[in-house]
């Protein structure tokens, strides 16, 4: 099996195209979690495959956008301080804080790298032992283990130079929060499949039961997407409200359980601050206590003031399933890729992003 052409046959999103419009029969809001769900069904134009009933609904799924400026603002100090090399991914580095970003720092002689991987952290505090050196860890759970992974490398090697500033954090608990809010109108979610290949599909039956809502975990590609829908659909018209596990040919209930061991002995549960959702109890990950040396927010001073978000963004109603991003005033105008107001439009999983690359507006 070819797992991306086969995953793109154009003869089969036809036939399930058909069969989504032909079986759709009111109204259905389903949100995609992942952003990268956003770009895939943007980029093959599944709007237009799916029928009049069925609405696309983004997410708080990208981990670049759902980070508050508070967190950009404490990066951006740890950045500025002597001897100091920081290190995240890619896409943190344009989004803006209060007063500056990561890129404006860099382009001032700071110096901030970008990472390939985590594990390129601990090489350049092996290489640079004069250097405090701070890794920056951002993601959902599919990246968690990889930063665990690291802390165990620099516990066991005994590096005494490598500090963490944890801002992972978890999916069911945002989903819980966007369902709790009355003015948001979700009729099913598409889950994420590298989310899930990590936690297992069971971690999402207890949203389906509490909220009474189907759940498809689904891969990336236009069938899986597809293929998830139809089954929303069939799930919709039957009342009922299921976990549909659609990538079965990675995801397992019981998920990987050797990362989430590995997560479990570095890291614990904590509350943290989403962009555009407040703050929401245990959703984010912290370092434990006996690793508290690692831990750059314990052992530099990170406190910040930070501005408010721009009023001219609604990154905030677009992360909550309340908006669009052609809904946004700025949007494909002052707002662009090389002028992002927000952080829906820096990262390359935001909805807005996805929009502006794929829908040929603005």
């Amino acid at each position: 099996m070819d797992l991306i052409n086969d995953f793109r046959d154009k003869n089969l999103i036809l036939a399930l195209s058909k069969l989504i419009q032909k079986e759709s029969v009111k109204p259905l809001n389903i949100m995609e979690i992942c952003g990268g769900h956003t770009h895939s069904i943007m980029k093959f134009a599944l709007p237009s495959l799916v029928g009049e009933h069925i609405n696309f609904v983004h997410g708080p799924g990208c981990p670049v956008c759902v980070m508050p400026k508070s967190r950009i603002d404490e990066a951006c100090k740890l950045a500025s301080m002597d001897n100091v090399i920081f290190c995240t991914l890619a896409d943190m580095l344009r989004v803006p804080g209060s007063k500056t970003s990561l890129q404006k720092l860099r382009g001032e002689g700071h110096d901030i790298r970008a990472l390939y991987t985590p594990l390129d952290a601990l090489n350049l505090a092996q290489q640079n032992p004069d250097k405090k050196v701070i890794f920056f860890a951002i993601g959902f759970e599919t990246t968690t283990p990889m930063s665990a992974n690291l802390v165990e490398k620099t516990v066991q090697q005994g590096v005494k130079n490598l500090y963490f500033h944890i801002n992972h954090v978890t999916v069911p608990a945002p989903v819980r929060a966007i369902m709790s809010d009355q003015n948001v109108r979700i009729d099913a979610f598409l889950g994420p499949s590298h989310v899930s290949v990590i936690t297992g599909s069971k971690i999402y039956k207890e949203l389906a039961d509490e909220f009474k809502r189907p759940i498809a975990i689904s891969g990336f590609e236009p069938l899986d997407i597809m293929a998830s829908v139809l089954n929303l659909v069939r799930q919709q018209n039957a009342g009922t409200y299921e976990v549909y596990n659609e990538y079965a040919r990675a995801v397992k209930e019981e998920g990987n359980v050797k990362a989430k061991e590995l997560i479990a002995k570095y890291f614990e549960p904590c509350d943290f601050v989403w962009r555009g959702l407040g703050e929401i109890a245990q959703s984010g990950m912290k370092l434990k206590d006996e690793f508290a040396y690692l831990d750059a927010r314990v052992q530099f001073d990170c406190s910040v003031e930070s501005a408010g978000e721009s009023k001219a963004c609604i990154c905030g109603q677009i992360l909550r399933g309340l908006a669009k991003p052609t809904d946004c005033k700025v949007f494909g105008k002052v707002c662009n890729p090389q002028n992002p107001l927000g952080s829906c439009m820096v990262s390359g999983e935001g909805a807005c992003a996805a929009y502006f690359k794929y829908a040929r507006v603005g």
